[in-house]
């Protein structure tokens, strides 16, 4: 057995026993768990009419929860339930060994790799992995029509992308990502006639883009044969937005779309808290890669650049009830005494935002072409844009796909970034575990 094969069994081990751990002491549904386990237990009973209109994603994971039920027999309980979660947690580093190898550009393998592993310990999927919620079978579902739209098995792809949407709406966007994804190492190996102009993306300029984007109307008949299993996928789901009138189920009132600017700020900074063993790590080092981030700092942009954050910072913040009332989750705690301390604090971390989106688009730039590089970002905007609510959980899917495009972290920096998500997961977990608070509850993320 190799290595990875070995360590593979560990993490599949250290699942089973953290599993038992929350079933243990958290013996009742919790948070949003009492939404999500009655609605799944009327599914085990048939009641397939019955719904929640305070629910306000799609009955994926109920429906994935009662096949599992119906194949193995199991008894739909709370441990059961939360035990489906922990079995896609199990699958995470087969799918993720897959989307490495396509950004690294090697051969793919079956078994895990051990930066596979290392990611699957990503705090937000492993702390989420043990309870009944969507996030980590949402991740799943994206990351398999990312590996068939890549193997240009684009039917398939389409069909995840499906399932994809029946987890979280907004799963459609990476639906299009992935097709995205897939196509533009197509484009580059398929001159034609009308080249596409994809320069390497650290020396690329704003006239590059431009002239970039106007090569792209050349290959449209080549991306059109491709693009039909996606566009009706597009399809179906805006028929979904016309039925439903709006892209949230149940609770609208709570859940009202806006356009809340800093969230991407919130993002890069999260990407980089829990994130900076991969991106300082990789490939040259931290010193080199502080150097390039100075020199891309350049006065006058950065300024300007500032300038406009500062604007967005102040017309866009929300300040949504939720995040100001539930003093269950971490963020309760950052926005009070950090963003709330004083109102000049917001402000304060713009170059700091800028420092770390530099930073990450420098990692996966060094080895891409610039349509390569912007197809994620440009991804990622209509994902978190429209959300009002500062909830990490909606960074997951984000990080991972931007994680996985980082090459060249090594043995050493994949050492430190498994340390780091233990350490992270090990705080979190036994705080939540055992912490308890009386008129409080359990913190988590």
């Amino acid at each position: 057995m190799s290595n990875s094969g070995a360590l593979y069994l560990v993490y599949c081990g250290v699942a089973v026993f953290v599993l038992m751990a929350f079933n243990g002491e958290v013996m009742d549904p919790y948070m949003d768990e009492p939404f999500h386990i009655p609605q799944v237990l009327a599914y085990c009973r048939g009641e397939w009419s019955t719904w929640d209109p305070k629910i306000t994603t799609p009955p994926g994971l109920y429906v994935l929860s009662v096949l599992i039920h119906r194949i193995f027999g199991f008894a739909c309980s709370l441990w059961t339930l939360r035990a489906t979660v922990t079995l896609t947690l199990i699958t995470l580093p087969l799918f993720l060994t897959q989307l490495l190898a396509f950004h690294q550009r090697r051969p793919s393998f079956l078994c895990p790799t051990t930066e596979a592993i290392v990611l699957s310990t990503f705090p937000l999927a492993w702390f989420y992995g043990f309870l009944y919620y969507t996030d980590v079978p949402s991740l799943i579902s994206v990351l398999a029509t990312m590996l068939f739209s890549t193997r240009s098995q684009h039917s398939l792809a389409a069909v995840f992308g499906v399932v994809s949407c029946f987890f979280r709406q907004t799963n459609i966007v990476w639906v299009l990502y992935a097709f995205c994804a897939s196509q533009l190492p197509c484009l580059h190996l398929n001159r034609g006639k009308k080249r596409l102009y994809d320069p390497p993306a650290l020396t690329a300029c704003p006239g590059d883009l431009v002239r970039s984007i106007f090569s792209l109307f050349g290959k449209v008949p080549q991306l059109l044969p491709p693009s039909v299993p996606y566009m009706l996928v597009l399809a179906v789901f805006g028929g979904f937005v016309f039925w439903n009138g709006g892209v949230v189920l149940g609770d609208k009132a709570n859940h009202v779309p806006a356009m809340h600017v800093p969230q991407l700020y919130y993002f890069i900074a999260f990407a980089t808290i829990l994130g900076w063993p991969a991106v300082a790590l990789a490939q040259d080092g931290p010193r080199t890669l502080m150097l390039e981030v100075a020199g891309r700092m350049r006065v006058i942009v950065t300024a300007f650049l500032a300038g406009m954050m500062a604007i967005s910072v102040n017309l866009f913040t929300i300040h949504h009830p939720f995040l100001l009332s539930d003093n269950r989750h971490y963020t309760f705690y950052v926005w009070r005494r950090v963003f709330m301390r004083h109102p000049i604090m917001p402000y304060l971390f713009i170059p700091g935002y800028q420092a770390c989106a530099w930073a990450w688009w420098l990692r996966p730039a060094r080895n891409r072409s610039l349509l390569e590089t912007l197809v994620l970002p440009l991804a990622i905007v209509p994902t978190l844009l429209p959300t009002p609510l500062l909830e990490p959980r909606y960074f997951l899917i984000p990080y991972i796909l931007l994680r996985s495009q980082v090459v060249g972290v090594g043995r050493s920096g994949l050492v430190v970034e498994g340390l780091w998500y233990a350490a992270v997961n090990l705080v979190t977990t036994y705080v939540f575990l055992y912490k308890e608070r009386p008129g409080v509850g359990r913190f988590m993320w």
